[in-house]
């Protein structure tokens, strides 16, 4: 394939306008439709002059010739929209999380493998550098056996984020606070660690009760599958601005901590005979304004799909991950017992 990769993209509030970017300024991609189901003129994508449609379905009925569609819509909406995306015989983009259940994970992948055509999940974390080094690190096994690790997650996400009119913070479309903010980081784990196991968990709503329909805040503790155990701390509920995302990782030959706001530096590191390498600077968190998300890595993800389509490439993150992330939140979130409001 020497021609460009075409994609449309369906979602267009912040990350969907982001998708649609990094497709614009990639030279081996056109972006042929953006959709949503909001009127073009609230949108704020006047900028991208492509046909624009209020539905999938009107898409895929215009005939318009596409390759792959990405999906950052709505949470809830995913699967559906992704089933609809593989019957139309295109490649999938999907947002995360891959879908709310690992049922609807497993039927995207089926029906991938049934219609021949790949499924992406976007889960950028993982190109970042300390992210890349911690993984290079972990597959070396310089650090010997894995004893103790802990996530924590500490965001702020207050009603700058959860508006009355937005699908954030309502069960059906949104699913939870692990699916919406922090399941990059549970994909993480899994990329690092592998499955876990013996799950137990707390919860609590603190400051959210009129701003969103389950909890705010966290405390899952587990084995990992593979060895070690592990602690997922995490909550919204910090005042104004993102506290940390950080990750401790206790082991046989060495002790070492990824942080600041998005694990974008190493904070400590100190492994038996061996000497820390100067990493490239990560990328910016994405900036919504009054509040801050990952880091902004979509670019590499198209540039992955381009590469996968061309026979250049392996996928980064496929969706047997995608849906091992649900999987693992499922499972957590099936400890809640009647928590949500």
């Amino acid at each position: 394939m020497n021609n460009k990769v075409k994609f449309a993209v369906v979602g267009c509030g912040h990350i969907g306008k982001r998708h649609a970017e990094m497709v614009n300024r990639n030279e081996e991609a056109e972006l042929v439709a953006l959709i949503d189901t909001k009127e073009k003129s609230v949108l704020g994508i006047s900028d991208y002059k492509v046909p624009f449609f209020n539905s999938l379905e009107a898409f895929l009925e215009s005939g318009i010739e596409a390759d792959v569609i990405n999906i950052a819509s709505p949470n809830g909406f995913h699967a559906k929209q992704g089933m609809n995306v593989l019957d139309a015989g295109k490649h999938l983009v999907i947002e995360k999380p891959m879908s709310l259940t690992k049922r609807d994970s497993e039927a995207l992948i089926f029906k991938g493998l049934q219609k021949h055509k790949q499924v992406f999940c976007v889960m950028q974390n993982r190109y970042s550098p300390p992210s890349v080094w911690l993984k290079e690190l972990l597959e070396s096994e310089k650090l010997g056996k894995i004893f103790m690790v802990q996530i924590n997650c500490y965001w702020n996400r207050d009603d700058r984020y959860y508006k009355p009119e937005s699908w954030h913070g309502k069960k059906d479309l949104d699913g939870g606070t692990l699916f919406t903010q922090f399941s990059h980081f549970i994909d993480l784990m899994y990329w690092y660690f592998g499955d876990i196991t013996n799950i137990q968990a707390k919860f609590a709503d603190f400051n959210h009760d009129k701003l969103t329909d389950f909890e705010d805040s966290g405390f899952v503790s587990f084995d990992f599958v593979n060895g070690g155990m592990g602690a997922l701390n995490y909550s919204t509920s910090v005042w104004d601005k993102n506290l940390e995302s950080s990750i401790t990782i206790i082991a046989e030959n060495g002790s070492l901590k990824v942080g600041g706001q998005y694990m974008n530096e190493v904070e400590y590191c100190h492994i038996k005979d061996y000497e820390m390498p100067e990493l490239a600077p990560t990328n910016p968190g994405n900036d919504y304004g009054a509040y801050k998300g990952s880091a902004a890595n979509h670019h590499y993800i198209i540039e992955n799909v381009i590469d996968v389509i061309k026979g250049r490439n392996t996928i980064t993150t496929n969706a047997l991950e995608g849906m091992k992330v649900v999987d693992m939140i499922e499972r957590i979130y099936s400890l809640k017992l009647n928590f949500d409001k």
